[in-house]
Protein backbone atom coordinates (compact mmCIF):
# COMPACT_ATOMS: atom_id res chain seq x y z
CA UNK A 1 0.00 0.00 0.00
CA UNK A 2 2.89 2.19 0.27
CA UNK A 3 3.69 1.89 -3.19
CA UNK A 4 2.21 5.61 -4.22
CA UNK A 5 0.12 6.15 -7.36
CA UNK A 6 1.10 3.29 -9.33
CA UNK A 7 -0.74 0.37 -7.98
CA UNK A 8 -2.98 -1.45 -9.91
CA UNK A 9 -4.46 -3.88 -8.15
CA UNK A 10 -5.29 -2.11 -4.33
CA UNK A 11 -5.82 -4.90 -1.78
CA UNK A 12 -7.96 -4.72 1.62
CA UNK A 13 -5.80 -4.47 4.10
CA UNK A 14 -5.84 -7.73 6.28
CA UNK A 15 -6.98 -7.48 9.89
CA UNK A 16 -5.32 -7.84 12.70
CA UNK A 17 -5.24 -11.29 14.13
CA UNK A 18 -5.95 -11.11 17.69
CA UNK A 19 -4.99 -7.36 18.45
CA UNK A 20 -3.42 -7.39 22.28
CA UNK A 21 -5.87 -6.07 24.56
CA UNK A 22 -5.48 -2.22 25.38
CA UNK A 23 -4.33 -1.31 29.27
CA UNK A 24 -5.21 1.80 31.33
CA UNK A 25 -6.02 4.79 29.81
CA UNK A 26 -5.60 3.54 26.35
CA UNK A 27 -8.67 1.69 26.54
CA UNK A 28 -10.76 4.75 26.53
CA UNK A 29 -8.62 6.87 24.01
CA UNK A 30 -8.90 7.10 20.47
CA UNK A 31 -8.53 3.99 18.42
CA UNK A 32 -5.50 4.74 16.01
CA UNK A 33 -4.99 1.51 13.99
CA UNK A 34 -5.99 2.82 10.77
CA UNK A 35 -3.38 4.95 10.59
CA UNK A 36 -0.73 2.03 11.02
CA UNK A 37 -1.89 2.06 7.29
CA UNK A 38 0.09 4.76 4.90
CA UNK A 39 -2.47 4.81 2.45
CA UNK A 40 -5.77 5.92 5.21
CA UNK A 41 -3.10 7.87 6.91
CA UNK A 42 -2.46 9.82 3.91
CA UNK A 43 -6.70 10.29 3.17
CA UNK A 44 -6.94 10.76 6.73
CA UNK A 45 -4.12 13.83 6.85
CA UNK A 46 -5.59 15.52 4.04
CA UNK A 47 -8.75 15.64 5.71
CA UNK A 48 -7.24 17.42 8.82
CA UNK A 49 -6.49 20.30 5.52
CA UNK A 50 -9.88 19.98 3.80
CA UNK A 51 -11.80 20.43 7.37
CA UNK A 52 -10.07 23.15 9.03
CA UNK A 53 -9.66 24.81 5.24
CA UNK A 54 -13.46 24.92 3.73
CA UNK A 55 -14.35 26.42 7.38
CA UNK A 56 -11.70 29.64 6.02
CA UNK A 57 -14.16 29.99 3.38
CA UNK A 58 -17.50 29.01 5.12
CA UNK A 59 -16.57 31.90 6.80
CA UNK A 60 -15.09 34.17 4.76
CA UNK A 61 -17.61 33.95 1.77
CA UNK A 62 -21.01 35.18 4.08
CA UNK A 63 -18.87 37.68 5.74
CA UNK A 64 -17.95 39.30 2.30
CA UNK A 65 -21.35 39.35 1.29
CA UNK A 66 -22.85 40.58 4.51
CA UNK A 67 -19.74 43.01 3.85
CA UNK A 68 -21.36 43.99 0.07
CA UNK A 69 -24.66 43.80 0.70
CA UNK A 70 -25.66 44.78 4.44
CA UNK A 71 -28.06 42.09 4.34
CA UNK A 72 -28.56 39.27 6.34
CA UNK A 73 -30.99 37.82 3.48
CA UNK A 74 -28.11 37.51 1.04
CA UNK A 75 -26.21 35.61 2.94
CA UNK A 76 -29.29 32.80 3.76
CA UNK A 77 -29.85 33.33 -0.17
CA UNK A 78 -25.73 32.38 -0.54
CA UNK A 79 -26.64 29.13 1.52
CA UNK A 80 -29.23 27.70 -0.29
CA UNK A 81 -27.71 28.83 -4.01
CA UNK A 82 -24.81 26.26 -2.62
CA UNK A 83 -26.98 23.60 -1.57
CA UNK A 84 -28.92 22.94 -5.02
CA UNK A 85 -25.73 22.06 -6.51
CA UNK A 86 -24.42 20.21 -3.33
CA UNK A 87 -27.09 17.53 -3.75
CA UNK A 88 -27.49 16.93 -7.47
CA UNK A 89 -23.10 16.09 -7.95
CA UNK A 90 -23.55 14.58 -4.67
CA UNK A 91 -25.96 12.11 -6.15
CA UNK A 92 -24.10 12.13 -9.50
CA UNK A 93 -20.78 12.18 -7.94
CA UNK A 94 -21.60 8.45 -5.69
CA UNK A 95 -22.33 7.23 -9.41
CA UNK A 96 -19.42 7.86 -10.70
CA UNK A 97 -17.23 6.48 -8.05
CA UNK A 98 -18.40 3.69 -8.96
CA UNK A 99 -17.63 3.73 -12.72
CA UNK A 100 -13.93 4.97 -12.04
CA UNK A 101 -10.49 4.85 -10.04
CA UNK A 102 -12.13 6.64 -6.81
CA UNK A 103 -8.16 8.06 -6.55
CA UNK A 104 -8.37 10.00 -9.88
CA UNK A 105 -11.85 11.13 -9.05
CA UNK A 106 -10.47 12.58 -5.72
CA UNK A 107 -7.47 14.26 -7.81
CA UNK A 108 -9.93 15.70 -10.06
CA UNK A 109 -12.14 17.26 -7.39
CA UNK A 110 -9.50 18.01 -5.07
CA UNK A 111 -8.03 20.09 -7.42
CA UNK A 112 -11.07 21.68 -8.78
CA UNK A 113 -11.33 22.94 -4.77
CA UNK A 114 -8.22 24.55 -4.81
CA UNK A 115 -8.60 26.33 -8.07
CA UNK A 116 -12.08 27.83 -7.04
CA UNK A 117 -10.15 28.96 -3.45
CA UNK A 118 -7.77 30.86 -6.01
CA UNK A 119 -10.65 32.65 -7.76
CA UNK A 120 -12.49 33.41 -4.42
CA UNK A 121 -8.98 35.31 -3.51
CA UNK A 122 -8.38 36.53 -7.04
CA UNK A 123 -11.99 38.32 -7.03
CA UNK A 124 -11.51 39.82 -3.51
CA UNK A 125 -7.99 40.64 -3.86
CA UNK A 126 -9.35 42.69 -7.21
CA UNK A 127 -12.32 44.17 -5.25
CA UNK A 128 -14.73 42.79 -7.77
CA UNK A 129 -17.61 43.49 -4.95
CA UNK A 130 -19.99 41.27 -6.69
CA UNK A 131 -22.32 38.80 -5.10
CA UNK A 132 -23.40 37.33 -7.97
CA UNK A 133 -19.49 36.39 -8.56
CA UNK A 134 -19.84 35.03 -4.71
CA UNK A 135 -22.64 32.73 -5.46
CA UNK A 136 -21.51 31.24 -8.81
CA UNK A 137 -17.96 30.45 -7.27
CA UNK A 138 -19.70 28.63 -4.13
CA UNK A 139 -22.03 26.79 -6.07
CA UNK A 140 -19.03 25.30 -8.17
CA UNK A 141 -17.41 24.83 -5.10
CA UNK A 142 -20.31 22.66 -3.45
CA UNK A 143 -20.74 20.98 -6.82
CA UNK A 144 -17.17 19.98 -6.73
CA UNK A 145 -17.59 19.13 -2.29
CA UNK A 146 -20.33 16.95 -3.46
CA UNK A 147 -18.47 14.58 -6.35
CA UNK A 148 -15.46 14.78 -3.55
CA UNK A 149 -17.14 13.37 -0.87
CA UNK A 150 -18.66 10.29 -2.00
CA UNK A 151 -15.51 9.06 -3.49
CA UNK A 152 -13.18 9.65 -0.45
CA UNK A 153 -15.74 7.94 2.39
CA UNK A 154 -16.05 5.26 -0.31
CA UNK A 155 -12.34 4.92 -0.48
CA UNK A 156 -12.10 4.10 3.32
CA UNK A 157 -12.89 0.58 2.72
CA UNK A 158 -10.74 -0.31 0.52
CA UNK A 159 -8.07 1.14 2.74
CA UNK A 160 -8.71 -0.35 5.68
CA UNK A 161 -9.88 -3.94 7.21
CA UNK A 162 -13.76 -4.28 8.32
CA UNK A 163 -12.80 -4.05 11.88
CA UNK A 164 -11.27 -1.41 11.73
CA UNK A 165 -13.71 0.66 9.56
CA UNK A 166 -15.58 2.30 13.07
CA UNK A 167 -12.23 3.65 13.99
CA UNK A 168 -11.60 4.54 10.72
CA UNK A 169 -14.81 6.53 11.04
CA UNK A 170 -14.27 8.25 14.55
CA UNK A 171 -10.76 9.47 13.34
CA UNK A 172 -12.09 11.59 9.93
CA UNK A 173 -14.95 12.42 11.89
CA UNK A 174 -13.50 13.88 14.94
CA UNK A 175 -10.98 16.07 12.40
CA UNK A 176 -14.10 17.67 10.56
CA UNK A 177 -15.92 18.30 14.02
CA UNK A 178 -12.50 19.83 15.39
CA UNK A 179 -12.31 21.65 12.03
CA UNK A 180 -15.99 23.45 12.97
CA UNK A 181 -14.54 24.56 16.02
CA UNK A 182 -11.15 25.69 15.06
CA UNK A 183 -12.26 26.34 11.53
CA UNK A 184 -14.39 29.96 12.16
CA UNK A 185 -12.65 30.89 15.65
CA UNK A 186 -8.96 30.88 13.51
CA UNK A 187 -10.81 32.43 10.43
CA UNK A 188 -12.08 35.54 13.31
CA UNK A 189 -8.45 35.72 14.36
CA UNK A 190 -6.95 36.28 10.79
CA UNK A 191 -9.70 38.34 9.39
CA UNK A 192 -8.93 41.32 10.92
CA UNK A 193 -4.82 40.32 11.07
CA UNK A 194 -4.33 39.86 7.54
CA UNK A 195 -7.62 40.04 5.54
CA UNK A 196 -10.40 38.42 3.65
CA UNK A 197 -8.86 38.28 -0.07
CA UNK A 198 -5.50 36.37 2.40
CA UNK A 199 -7.81 33.43 3.95
CA UNK A 200 -9.22 32.88 0.57
CA UNK A 201 -5.52 32.24 -0.46
CA UNK A 202 -4.69 30.44 2.38
CA UNK A 203 -7.15 27.67 1.74
CA UNK A 204 -6.28 27.58 -1.62
CA UNK A 205 -2.44 26.91 -0.59
CA UNK A 206 -3.43 24.52 1.70
CA UNK A 207 -5.65 22.78 -0.40
CA UNK A 208 -2.44 21.75 -2.65
CA UNK A 209 -1.24 19.78 0.50
CA UNK A 210 -4.51 18.03 0.16
CA UNK A 211 -3.92 17.50 -3.57
CA UNK A 212 -0.72 16.09 -3.11
CA UNK A 213 -1.51 13.36 -0.43
CA UNK A 214 -4.24 12.30 -2.85
CA UNK A 215 -1.86 12.01 -5.31
CA UNK A 216 0.31 9.75 -3.16
CA UNK A 217 -2.79 7.13 -2.73
CA UNK A 218 -2.61 4.11 -4.28
CA UNK A 219 -4.79 3.71 -7.58
CA UNK A 220 -9.18 2.96 -6.54
CA UNK A 221 -10.16 1.23 -9.54
CA UNK A 222 -13.94 -0.25 -9.83
CA UNK A 223 -13.06 -4.10 -8.03
CA UNK A 224 -16.37 -5.67 -10.33
CA UNK A 225 -14.84 -6.85 -13.82
CA UNK A 226 -18.61 -5.66 -16.06
CA UNK A 227 -19.12 -2.06 -14.50
CA UNK A 228 -20.88 -0.12 -16.46
CA UNK A 229 -18.83 2.96 -18.05
CA UNK A 230 -21.56 5.52 -17.43
CA UNK A 231 -23.10 7.49 -14.44
CA UNK A 232 -26.05 8.90 -15.56
CA UNK A 233 -29.95 8.90 -14.32
CA UNK A 234 -30.63 5.37 -14.11
CA UNK A 235 -27.51 4.33 -12.40
CA UNK A 236 -28.29 7.08 -9.47
CA UNK A 237 -31.70 5.34 -9.52
CA UNK A 238 -30.31 1.62 -8.82
CA UNK A 239 -28.30 3.00 -5.77
CA UNK A 240 -31.98 3.99 -4.44
CA UNK A 241 -33.63 0.74 -5.47
CA UNK A 242 -30.29 -0.95 -3.91
CA UNK A 243 -31.00 1.27 -0.47
CA UNK A 244 -34.88 -0.02 -0.61
CA UNK A 245 -33.76 -3.65 -1.24
CA UNK A 246 -31.31 -4.07 1.62
CA UNK A 247 -33.54 -2.81 4.93
CA UNK A 248 -29.68 -1.86 7.32
CA UNK A 249 -29.20 0.73 5.02
CA UNK A 250 -32.56 2.37 4.51
CA UNK A 251 -32.82 1.92 7.96
CA UNK A 252 -29.13 3.61 8.76
CA UNK A 253 -30.55 6.44 6.30
CA UNK A 254 -33.60 6.85 8.55
CA UNK A 255 -31.86 7.14 11.61
CA UNK A 256 -29.94 10.14 11.07
CA UNK A 257 -33.07 11.85 8.80
CA UNK A 258 -34.91 11.13 12.62
CA UNK A 259 -32.45 12.25 14.46
CA UNK A 260 -31.65 15.62 12.89
CA UNK A 261 -34.98 16.78 11.08
CA UNK A 262 -36.47 16.51 14.65
CA UNK A 263 -34.08 16.94 17.40
CA UNK A 264 -31.30 19.65 15.44
CA UNK A 265 -32.19 22.93 17.33
CA UNK A 266 -29.87 25.39 15.59
CA UNK A 267 -32.48 27.22 14.18
CA UNK A 268 -33.56 28.00 17.50
CA UNK A 269 -30.68 29.32 19.36
CA UNK A 270 -30.73 32.78 18.64
CA UNK A 271 -33.49 33.05 20.39
CA UNK A 272 -33.06 31.11 23.13
CA UNK A 273 -29.85 33.08 23.92
CA UNK A 274 -31.77 36.50 23.55
CA UNK A 275 -34.84 35.31 25.71
CA UNK A 276 -34.12 31.94 27.98
CA UNK A 277 -30.77 32.56 28.35
CA UNK A 278 -30.03 36.54 28.12
CA UNK A 279 -29.17 36.87 31.74
CA UNK A 280 -25.64 35.15 30.91
CA UNK A 281 -24.81 37.48 28.54
CA UNK A 282 -26.74 37.42 24.70
CA UNK A 283 -23.32 37.25 22.66
CA UNK A 284 -21.81 34.32 24.79
CA UNK A 285 -24.81 32.73 25.43
CA UNK A 286 -24.94 32.48 21.39
CA UNK A 287 -21.51 31.22 21.05
CA UNK A 288 -21.60 28.18 23.72
CA UNK A 289 -24.99 26.79 22.26
CA UNK A 290 -23.50 27.05 18.59
CA UNK A 291 -20.12 25.14 20.03
CA UNK A 292 -21.50 22.30 22.08
CA UNK A 293 -22.46 20.02 20.05
CA UNK A 294 -19.19 20.40 17.86
CA UNK A 295 -17.31 20.30 21.23
CA UNK A 296 -18.96 17.26 22.63
CA UNK A 297 -18.80 15.45 19.26
CA UNK A 298 -15.04 15.96 19.28
CA UNK A 299 -14.60 14.50 22.82
CA UNK A 300 -16.36 11.53 22.10
CA UNK A 301 -13.95 10.80 19.43
CA UNK A 302 -10.88 11.44 21.35
CA UNK A 303 -12.43 8.79 23.76
CA UNK A 304 -13.82 6.86 21.06
CA UNK A 305 -11.97 3.61 22.27
CA UNK A 306 -14.72 2.95 24.58
CA UNK A 307 -17.18 2.15 21.73
CA UNK A 308 -15.22 2.11 18.11
CA UNK A 309 -14.68 -1.70 18.64
CA UNK A 310 -18.03 -2.81 19.24
CA UNK A 311 -19.70 -5.22 16.80
CA UNK A 312 -23.50 -4.69 17.49
CA UNK A 313 -23.21 -1.86 14.62
CA UNK A 314 -26.89 -1.62 14.84
CA UNK A 315 -27.60 -1.25 18.38
CA UNK A 316 -25.15 1.43 18.86
CA UNK A 317 -26.85 3.68 16.02
CA UNK A 318 -30.20 2.47 18.10
CA UNK A 319 -28.57 3.73 21.22
CA UNK A 320 -27.05 6.85 19.69
CA UNK A 321 -29.92 8.30 18.53
CA UNK A 322 -32.39 7.49 21.28
CA UNK A 323 -29.26 9.38 23.43
CA UNK A 324 -29.23 12.37 21.25
CA UNK A 325 -33.07 12.37 21.76
CA UNK A 326 -32.85 12.69 25.51
CA UNK A 327 -29.79 15.15 25.39
CA UNK A 328 -32.07 17.37 23.07
CA UNK A 329 -35.02 17.08 25.35
CA UNK A 330 -33.06 17.73 28.44
CA UNK A 331 -31.39 20.87 26.65
CA UNK A 332 -35.00 21.93 25.99
CA UNK A 333 -35.63 21.87 29.18
CA UNK A 334 -32.63 23.43 30.51
CA UNK A 335 -33.11 26.99 32.50
CA UNK A 336 -29.37 27.27 33.38
CA UNK A 337 -26.82 27.98 30.09
CA UNK A 338 -24.18 25.73 31.94
CA UNK A 339 -26.67 22.62 32.09
CA UNK A 340 -28.00 23.57 28.43
CA UNK A 341 -24.12 23.28 27.37
CA UNK A 342 -23.65 19.85 29.14
CA UNK A 343 -26.90 18.58 27.51
CA UNK A 344 -25.94 19.84 23.87
CA UNK A 345 -22.06 18.40 24.52
CA UNK A 346 -23.85 15.63 25.58
CA UNK A 347 -25.85 15.26 22.49
CA UNK A 348 -22.72 15.80 20.64
CA UNK A 349 -21.20 12.86 21.81
CA UNK A 350 -24.19 10.89 20.98
CA UNK A 351 -24.05 12.27 17.72
CA UNK A 352 -20.43 10.93 17.47
CA UNK A 353 -21.21 7.76 17.90
CA UNK A 354 -23.95 7.52 15.83
CA UNK A 355 -21.76 9.02 12.80
CA UNK A 356 -19.21 6.12 13.28
CA UNK A 357 -21.19 3.13 13.29
CA UNK A 358 -24.04 4.53 10.48
CA UNK A 359 -20.68 5.13 8.69
CA UNK A 360 -19.54 2.03 8.85
CA UNK A 361 -22.58 0.52 8.65
CA UNK A 362 -22.82 2.02 4.73
CA UNK A 363 -19.17 0.32 3.94
CA UNK A 364 -19.43 -2.75 5.26
CA UNK A 365 -23.12 -3.91 4.16
CA UNK A 366 -22.80 -1.90 0.90
CA UNK A 367 -20.82 -4.41 -2.32
CA UNK A 368 -18.00 -2.14 -3.58
CA UNK A 369 -19.79 -1.10 -6.53
CA UNK A 370 -22.54 0.20 -4.77
CA UNK A 371 -20.09 2.05 -1.74
CA UNK A 372 -20.12 5.14 -4.24
CA UNK A 373 -23.99 5.60 -4.25
CA UNK A 374 -24.44 4.80 -0.96
CA UNK A 375 -22.12 7.73 0.31
CA UNK A 376 -23.51 10.08 -2.67
CA UNK A 377 -27.35 9.82 -0.57
CA UNK A 378 -24.91 10.01 2.57
CA UNK A 379 -24.10 13.12 1.87
CA UNK A 380 -27.37 14.54 0.75
CA UNK A 381 -28.90 13.12 4.05
CA UNK A 382 -26.51 15.43 6.19
CA UNK A 383 -26.16 18.52 4.01
CA UNK A 384 -30.07 18.54 3.83
CA UNK A 385 -31.62 16.96 6.94
CA UNK A 386 -30.32 20.07 9.50
CA UNK A 387 -31.32 22.69 6.86
CA UNK A 388 -35.22 20.98 6.90
CA UNK A 389 -34.76 21.13 10.63
CA UNK A 390 -34.11 24.50 10.66
CA UNK A 391 -37.42 25.04 8.82
CA UNK A 392 -39.31 22.91 11.20
CA UNK A 393 -37.83 23.85 14.39
CA UNK A 394 -38.62 27.53 13.32
CA UNK A 395 -41.92 27.13 12.15
CA UNK A 396 -42.42 25.17 15.78
CA UNK A 397 -40.43 27.72 17.68
CA UNK A 398 -42.78 30.33 16.42
CA UNK A 399 -46.23 28.28 17.44
CA UNK A 400 -45.23 27.03 20.69
CA UNK A 401 -42.18 28.79 21.96
CA UNK A 402 -38.60 27.80 21.85
CA UNK A 403 -38.08 25.15 24.51
CA UNK A 404 -41.03 23.63 24.05
CA UNK A 405 -40.28 23.02 19.99
CA UNK A 406 -36.90 21.83 21.42
CA UNK A 407 -38.16 19.59 24.10
CA UNK A 408 -40.68 17.90 21.69
CA UNK A 409 -38.28 17.11 18.90
CA UNK A 410 -35.93 15.52 21.40
CA UNK A 411 -38.93 13.21 22.74
CA UNK A 412 -40.19 12.46 18.62
CA UNK A 413 -36.95 11.48 18.25
CA UNK A 414 -36.60 8.46 21.41
CA UNK A 415 -40.35 7.52 20.25
CA UNK A 416 -39.66 7.51 16.24
CA UNK A 417 -36.25 5.88 16.82
CA UNK A 418 -37.40 2.87 19.05
CA UNK A 419 -40.19 2.41 17.27
CA UNK A 420 -37.84 1.87 14.11
CA UNK A 421 -35.75 -0.48 15.79
CA UNK A 422 -38.88 -2.54 17.15
CA UNK A 423 -40.41 -2.32 13.90
CA UNK A 424 -37.77 -3.41 11.65
CA UNK A 425 -35.76 -5.96 13.39
CA UNK A 426 -32.65 -5.86 10.47
CA UNK A 427 -31.28 -2.67 11.95
CA UNK A 428 -31.05 -4.13 15.61
CA UNK A 429 -29.70 -7.56 14.30
CA UNK A 430 -26.66 -5.85 12.13
CA UNK A 431 -23.69 -7.14 13.74
CA UNK A 432 -19.82 -7.42 11.82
Amino acid sequence: MDTGESSTEPQTPRADTAPPPRRGWRRWAMDTRPLRIPAYRRLWSSTIVTAVGSQLTAVAVPKQIYDITGSSAWVGAASMAGLLPLIVFALWGGAVADTMDRRKLLLITNSGIAVTSVLFWLQAVTGLHSVAALMGLLAVQQAFWGLNSPARNASIARLVPEDQLPAANALGSTVMQTGQVMGPLLAGVLIPVIGLPELYLLDALALCVTVWAVYRLPSLPPLAKAVARRAGVREIVEGFRYISAHKVLLLSFLADIVAMVFGMPRALFPQLASETYASYNEGVALGLLFAAIPIGAVVGGLFSGTFSRARRHGWMVIGAVVAWGAAVTGFGLSRSLWIAVVFLAAAGVADMVSMVFRGAILLSAATDEMRGRMQGVFTVVVAGGPRLADVLHGTAGSVFGPRAAVAGGGLLVVAVMLGLAFAFPALRRYRI
